[in-house]
Order: C-alpha cells, then structure tokens, then sequence
C-alpha cells in the first residue's frame, strides 16, 4: 500500500485547479506519476470512498475528495461506515482501528 502517495494525490485534486482539471479530463492518466497499487487506483478511479478510508486516507482530504464526486455529508460519512462494513477495519493512517 502507498498511502502518502493517494493522499498526496488527493490534495492535488483537492488543491491545485489545474491538476484537478486534468483529473477530471483523464483521470486514469493523471495518476501516472504516483505509485499507486491497482486497488487504490481502482478506489480513486471508482471513487469507493469506503474503500479509501479503510485504506487510512485522511478524512480531510477525503472529504473534499468525496464533496468533489458529489458525495453530500451524510452520504460520506454513509460510505466510510459501509466501507468498515465491506472491508474491514481501517488498516493504516490515524483512523486505524486495532482491538484491545
């Protein structure tokens, strides 16, 4: 897993215009430059934002992310529990969750 590259790539959607915009245009082609596993390329291409966050993206970043795929709060924070429910405990970043 490449974590530092998805959420590097997510605040280059969310933050640079131009990116964003190429993003949009070929989204498949503007995440060559990151080192991406195919499922986080299928994640973000998809967009699973249950998948991301179990994957441990940032919820921040993953917000505007999911804001920028038409995701309404509710339905974000719907998609991160069924993503728990689909697969499994978030596994990396500071949301990982770990049994006691």
């Amino acid at each position: 897993m490449s974590l530092y590259y998805v959420q590097k790539l997510l605040y280059q959607i969310n933050r640079d215009p131009d990116f964003r915009t190429r993003f949009k245009a070929d989204a498949k082609a503007s995440l060559a430059d990151f080192a991406l596993t195919p499922q986080e390329i299928a994640a973000i291409l998809a967009p699973d934002i249950g998948l991301l966050y179990v994957l441990g993206v940032n919820g921040q970043l993953l917000m505007h992310f999911a804001a920028l795929h038409g995701f309404e709060w509710n339905a974000y924070l719907d998609a991160m529990r069924e993503g728990v429910r689909r697969h499994g405990a978030v596994r990396a970043g500071i949301y990982a969750m770990s049994e006691d």
